[in-house]
């Protein structure tokens, strides 16, 4: 199946400032792709680029088949996209809002927008500018899915809200691109946020891609590990490349390893530290994943790689 959104070899900068760097990426189809990076990783710009609100400086995108740059009314018809700086006309209620909203649209599902108006629990007769920041997003939400998009575009949905808006929005969300079978790109650094909804991980920093990977396959290749040593506390040098972050403190060692495999872990364990006892390897989240990638400053190769 054809990716709903290829990336490739994609550059933009302002005046001297790369934003992005090179950057390759595909997002499946019918799946949901977590685009993750720091604040000024450049996952912003790569969506107004992939949107065609950027021209690219070289590369190209493609969105739904389509170069990013010849995007029309058809695609756009087919894509939803919120933004945590979007604007919307906030003297409108909520209805009027829906109601400008439905003639652009011409799969837009009255009965679906009335049944999303009633799970977000938004006043129909309310101002957009009386709500909250979280009910506001919950209505540009609601104007993005209510004609069945084919591909739901979420950037930083989540600033700002608290904690129980949060965890609807992504309920929500979660119940919907399961029934529906939508594909979505969601960009956030709040990764414990995104961490119940991907299904694929991308990482991004400086501009560049540094990770694409499974949410699956990542969480399996990686654990905690903890070994206990007796006698001599040892020595961490000539360790194995995909052990990162190896520390002592006492008689444990501590590190993470990325391309765990238990049987082979026992192996490396007994021969690079004679006399432990262990390993005790701990499955980790995505967020301790990605922390522990940037500790190991392994941000530039992280496939499972062979020994130093």
């Amino acid at each position: 199946m054809q990716p709903i959104i290829e990336i490739q070899d994609l550059a933009k900068c302002f005046r001297r400032t790369v934003a992005v760097d090179g950057l390759s990426l595909a997002a499946p189809a019918g799946r949901v792709t977590a685009f993750l990076g720091p604040n000024g990783a450049g996952k912003t710009t790569t969506i107004k680029c992939l949107l065609n609100l950027h021209a690219p400086d070289a590369g190209s995108v493609r969105v739904l088949g389509c170069d990013s740059r010849r995007l029309g009314p058809r695609e756009f018809q087919q894509v939803g996209y919120v933004s945590e700086n979007q604007e919307l006309p906030l003297w409108m209620t909520v209805r009027q809002f829906m109601d400008y909203c439905r003639p652009l649209y011409p799969t837009w599902d009255e009965a679906f927008a009335r049944q999303l108006t009633d799970d977000f629990e938004l006043p129909r007769d309310t101002r957009l500018k009386a709500l909250s920041r979280g009910m506001r997003m919950k209505a540009a939400l609601l104007s993005s899915l209510a004609y069945r998009p084919r591909l739901v575009v979420l950037d930083e949905p989540f600033s700002g809200l608290d904690p129980l808006v949060r965890d609807e929005f992504i309920r929500g969300l979660l119940e919907l691109t399961e029934e529906e079978g939508w594909s979505v790109f969601i960009s956030s650094h709040d990764i414990e946020e995104v961490e119940r909804l991907a299904d694929q991980v991308a990482i991004i920093d400086r501009g560049k891609l540094r990770l694409d990977e499974s949410a699956e396959s990542l969480q399996a290749r990686f654990r905690d590990v903890e070994v206990v040593v007796d006698g001599e506390p040892p020595e961490l040098t000539a360790l194995p490349a995909t052990w990162l972050n190896a520390e002592l403190s006492g008689r444990v060692v501590r590190f993470v390893d990325a391309a765990y495999d238990a049987e082979r872990l026992g192996a490396e364990v007994r021969a690079r530290l004679p006399g432990a006892r262990g390993p005790v390897a701990n499955p980790m989240t995505l967020r301790q994943i990605f922390v522990a990638l940037a500790r190991s400053h392994r941000l530039n190769g992280l496939a499972p790689a062979r020994e130093e």
